[in-house]
């Protein structure tokens, strides 16, 4: 069930556009990102018109301050004001930056807010945008998405002991369980990787090309597991474009 607002009105409220499609001949549906009330459904009528204030400005990756009435599912936008943003995303950065924008759209509910994550999302727009490393981005924005919807990982412990990871041994992770000692093979319905991955994700450090690797693998198996039957389409489109 929808939650409504707490108030009808809002002014300003700084927020990304995650995607918009055509509504009746001239207007847009708009999915936006907000800080203080996280995901939100806007009209944004005559934003089609030639003449349109809403025209070329409604654009996603680029911060904007967003006014709108209602307490329906939809609400009616008034304003969007542009406040200076990132350089526009190109290449393989803006693909980058829909799958994080479906990430958003797939996982959180409307009106649900999640401050910190919004500022996480901003950070992470900023890094695809200076083009560094774009799969260290995702990752760290994948745990953090995760951590925020508390499906945080286990990373620093045993899951049956509580040992701290050593960096020398392999583990399995086991979904809603974390990590396992291997003794031998690896078990079943998980994910092996090395202590030394677990230590860096931990830390936030994807430097090393095994621990970019094997957190590729885990963050894919979890995110699949949460979403349960819902679909990623820019993941595949990552996957065919590196397949070519």
């Amino acid at each position: 069930m929808i939650k409504p607002a707490a108030t009808s009105r809002q002014d300003q409220q700084p927020g990304f556009v995650l995607h918009s499609y055509p509504f009746r001949e001239t207007s847009l549906i708009i999915e936006a990102f907000t800080r203080d009330l996280g995901r939100v459904g806007l009209v944004a009528r005559g934003a089609r018109r030639p003449r349109s204030t809403l025209r070329g400005v409604l654009l996603a990756f680029q911060p904007l301050l967003l006014s709108w009435s209602g307490r329906a599912e939809l609400r009616t936008l008034h304003k969007a004001e542009w406040q200076g943003g990132y350089a526009p995303l190109k290449g393989l950065s803006l693909i980058c930056g829909f799958y994080l924008n479906e990430l958003l759209l797939k996982f959180l509910a409307r009106d649900d807010p999640h401050e910190r994550l919004f500022a996480e999302y901003r950070e992470a727009l900023g890094a695809l945008a200076c083009n560094g490393d774009s799969a260290a981005t995702l990752r760290r924005f994948e745990k953090n998405l995760l951590r925020e919807l508390g499906y945080g990982l286990m990373l620093d412990r045993e899951a049956e002991t509580g040992a701290p990871i050593a960096a020398e041994a392999r583990y399995t992770y086991i979904v809603e369980r974390g990590p396992v000692v291997q003794c031998g093979d690896a078990l079943p319905n998980g994910v092996e990787l090395s202590g030394q991955t677990l230590i860096d994700m931990q830390a936030d450090n994807y430097t090393t090309m095994a621990t970019l690797q094997q957190s590729k693998v885990l963050m894919r198996a979890l995110i699949s597991h949460y979403l349960g039957d819902k679909t990623l389409h820019t993941r595949q489109l990552l996957r065919d474009l590196r397949a070519l």
